[in-house]
């Protein structure tokens, strides 16, 4: 079951917000240089391209038009919505990539262990395994986390030059602004809609609908891209259109 944060949506926007000048402040060298000490490589492991390890890979605004340009079936809304109304219409914060039907949910991409479209891979693919915002570790200690997968894939100790230390570290960091800028804007888009149409969030229904659509039953969801809202008409297994 899925517990929607019950901290009200201005609330949310400011600790987004928050955090968005927090990432302003934190020097660039400083990413670079975790970067140079861990010394990760990639392997071809493709651990990174499932479900099973990595969650779901959530896509920004210009992701979503390149993958529709190369092959829109590869889109699904991203797991967990935010938010469902008194209607029982669920409202989520962006889409994801698709994931194959496997035991490890591999990316729709992923062929023979190999990325398809690798020369033409998404933001959030070119710099994996490479973060910064804070997040609570195992002992619920608030940090900036920059490293995800710490020795669980890849290689590590890896002589990696100045240069590409510092370009991973700028990329990454206007990742992290564009996804908080996202997430800003997909708040604020669903409290004007809220408003305008005179609609709140129900747990109660949210679960309900959830037990449904996994028996089965169809649900609609209202993904936040681009600035606004699409509506997606979502069976378990179905390809959004």
């Amino acid at each position: 079951m899925v517990i929607v944060s019950l901290i009200p949506i201005p609330y949310r926007i400011a600790a987004l917000t928050a955090e968005k000048n927090a990432l302003f402040e934190y020097p660039l060298e400083r990413l670079a240089g975790v970067i140079r000490d861990v010394g990760f490589r990639c392997t071809a492991c493709a651990k990174c391209c499932t479900r099973t390890f990595n969650g779901h890979v959530f896509l920004l605004g210009r992701d979503v038009t390149a993958v529709r340009a190369i092959d829109s079936h590869a889109l699904e809304p991203a797991p967990d919505p935010e938010f469902c109304d008194q209607n029982g219409t669920f409202y989520v914060s962006g889409y994801a990539l698709r994931v194959r039907e496997d035991p490890e949910g591999s990316c729709w991409f992923l062929e023979n262990g190999r990325c398809r479209i690798y020369d033409r891979r998404f933001a959030i693919c070119r710099i994996y395994p490479y973060m910064l915002h804070r997040e609570p570790d195992a002992q619920g200690k608030v940090d900036w986390r920059q490293i995800s997968g710490l020795d669980k894939h890849g290689e590590y100790g890896a002589a990696i030059p100045g240069d590409e230390c510092i370009a991973l570290a700028r990329e990454t960091l206007e990742y992290e602004h564009a996804f908080l800028d996202h997430q800003i804007g997909f708040l604020e888009c669903t409290q004007e809609w809220f408003t305008r149409h005179r609609l709140r969030h129900v747990q109660k229904i949210y679960d309900e609908h959830m037990r449904q659509y996994r028996k089965g039953a169809s649900i609609t969801v209202m993904v936040y891209t681009g600035g606004h809202f699409e509506k997606c008409q979502l069976c378990p297994g179905s390809v959004p259109p």
